[in-house]
């Protein structure tokens, strides 16, 4: 890591080897982690509120938090690697939302209701085997780390779990960005999308897919952090209205600049972390109920 930084700022380096290693090891990574979660979770919740054009959606609808959370407080029993704990908590996020898609899919079509009812279930299903996870854990070690990870926090992000979920995150959020347009087609009734062109159908799995994985990819590093997708594109529309190709572009830097200071709150603000979820919640519910009043007035 020291070799690539000299590589790409190549100055003088006058400091410590041990401000050199807080600097560019820890601090650095968890920035960068933040920024990318946050784009993450804003602009999937977003694009979901979009698609299901409700705006009380959220990423976790189609139970993604909960699957990818089920499978790191399995991963956190039986094994000892963080590798480990990335990879089944992305894989249970996706298995997730394959058993929300087939549930929906009872009377071969997928409204949005069905989605939304199935997302409810699967979630619900996930919920309770991780509370028996916890139920079954070691008290004196392994449950206490499957709760602090599902609390959420960024703490324990390094640059190998970085090169790993970032370029996944990029891709996810690219795909996202490019096809946001189409999200106001949606937004005009899938008869009228339709009839200009548009195959909706196939627009909303590459919006979904998209959103899901980025969710997973989210949860895989930083744990479950709530408020964030369904809170911020709320902010956004405050700002530039509901046209998603604007939309999407503030609600995505909103959500970065926002969960890196929570993150920085987490850090300082007590002698010891706070989980970045506790505080999501604390100020995401009062503000999202600001936001709600203001809506109904406004409406």
């Amino acid at each position: 890591m020291k070799i690539l930084f000299s590589s790409v700022f190549p100055f003088e380096q006058d400091w410590s080897i041990t401000t050199y290693s807080v600097v560019i090891d820890v601090r650095l990574p968890r920035i960068i982690a933040g920024l990318l979660v946050g784009a993450a979770l804003s602009i999937s919740g977003a694009s979901f509120q979009g698609v299901f054009q409700n705006p009380l959606v959220s990423p976790h609808i189609l139970g993604v938090a909960s699957g990818a959370g089920f499978g790191a407080a399995l991963a956190i029993l039986l094994f000892d690697s963080l590798w480990m704990i990335h990879l089944v908590s992305f894989l249970f996020g996706l298995a997730s939302v394959g058993m929300t898609y087939a549930l929906s899919r009872v009377y071969k079509m997928t409204p949005v209701l069905m989605l939304v009812l199935s997302g409810i279930v699967v979630g619900s299903l996930f919920s309770a085997l991780t509370s028996f996870l916890k139920y079954i854990a070691d008290p004196m070690n392994k449950m206490p780390a499957i709760v602090f990870w599902l609390l959420g926090s960024l703490n324990h992000v390094s640059t190998r779990d970085l090169l790993i979920t970032a370029p996944v995150l990029v891709a996810c959020i690219m795909v996202l960005l490019l096809v946001r347009w189409r999200i106001n087609l949606l937004a005009m009734g899938e008869e009228d999308a339709k009839s200009l062109g548009v195959n909706t159908e196939v627009l909303k799995v590459v919006i979904i897919v998209s959103a899901t994985i980025a969710t997973a990819s989210a949860v895989c590093i930083s744990g479950i952090i709530g408020w964030i997708g369904i809170m911020i594109p709320h902010i956004g529309r405050l700002i530039v209205g509901p046209d998603h190709k604007y939309l999407l572009p503030i609600s995505m830097v909103i959500g970065a600049a926002y969960l890196v200071a929570v993150d920085t709150i987490a850090r300082t603000a007590l002698v010891t972390e706070i989980p970045i979820g506790i505080l999501t919640a604390i100020l995401g519910a009062p503000v999202f109920a600001f936001l709600l009043r203001k809506s109904q007035k406004g409406a």
